[in-house]
């Protein structure tokens, strides 16, 4: 009997101490995992949105991830997507209140509207924020820079733009590196970047679009290598799933292809990948059998609102 109860303080502090060390550890919730239309998509009545058009809990937000650090107390947004008031009053909600409504700053992969489209309401119509830190690459920078309503923001000193440089890691005033890098996509406007979140527990690779893996000049198998999380572009599960349109000029990898690249990886490689960034048309949406045949090859499908 002694023993037994031995046992159990044993047991209690030991589980104590995982929920002290996880309360005071950084980091990533996931508030948003879809493309940048969002979920359901604007104009679609056809079978795959009318679920979350029906009930809007099924809805999905654009892709975004919260970088969270408990110990100061400072919290970092990644994508400034069109649903940003919706994700920002979904943190507030999650985290109870604990945190400052508005981040200490905003990184942003490119300029795709699902990616920086939500600057729109820092500016004095909505939140009229101070200088607001926004973390851009150089050809971002300029883009806000020289063309409005992105440079009244500027102007009007609601953001305060950060620049970055590829490959060149970036130390917020907490103990957490941000290391951008680029990755090919459409370019129209401004490079596309990728990030590398290291906190002192947990590396994560963030990769929400890219064109395919063998345009990259880096190996997306040696980079998962390196990290412990990584959300990869999954737009689409296949090239059939736009009939209307031709794929191959919507330079994405296909879930297919990226589970092809990672076939011959060990299960705990495999076990690192969470797709994000679904488009509306992306079964693994919705589709129980299609996510259990992503779960049962060794793959995650990212959840909204899903802490790591």
């Amino acid at each position: 009997m002694l023993m037994a109860k031995y046992i159990c303080s044993i047991l209690l502090v030991l589980i104590g101490f995982s929920l002290f060390a996880q309360k005071e550890t950084a980091y990533i919730q996931v508030l948003g995992i879809a493309q940048d239309g969002g979920y359901p998509h604007m104009g679609c009545e056809k079978n795959c949105c009318a679920p979350a058009w029906a009930d809007a809990s099924k809805g999905r937000y654009v892709v975004s991830l919260a970088l969270v650090d408990p110990v100061s107390k400072k919290w970092w947004l990644f994508e400034a997507t069109p649903d940003i008031k919706y994700q920002l009053h979904y943190f507030h909600t999650l985290t109870n209140g604990a945190y400052n409504y508005l981040p200490e700053g905003i990184f942003i992969t490119h300029a795709h509207i699902g990616h920086y489209a939500g600057l729109m309401q820092l500016g004095r119509e909505v939140m009229n924020t101070k200088e607001m830190p926004v973390y851009v690459l150089p050809r971002m920078k300029e883009y806000l820079e020289n063309n409005g309503p992105w440079s009244q923001l500027v102007r009007l000193k609601n953001i305060a733009i950060q620049p970055l440089q590829a490959d060149k890691p970036v130390q917020l005033p907490v103990n957490i590196t941000i290391n951008p890098f680029t990755v090919p996509h459409r370019d129209e406007y401004s490079e596309t970047a990728g990030f590398t979140i290291a906190t002192p527990t947990t590396r994560y690779l963030f990769i929400p679009d890219v064109n395919k893996w063998d345009k990259w000049n880096r190996s997306i198998l040696a980079e998962v290598q390196k990290v412990d999380i990584a959300f990869l572009d999954a737009t689409f599960y296949n090239e059939g799933e736009l009939p209307t349109r031709n794929i191959k000029e919507i330079l994405h990898p296909t879930v297919t292809e990226s589970m092809a690249t990672f076939e011959q990886s060990d299960k705990k490689t495999k076990a690192k990948i969470h797709f994000i960034h679904l488009n509306h048309t992306n079964r693994m949406l919705w589709d129980k059998e299609m996510q259990k045949e992503i779960l049962g090859k060794g793959f995650h499908i990212t959840e909204q609102g899903q802490i790591f």
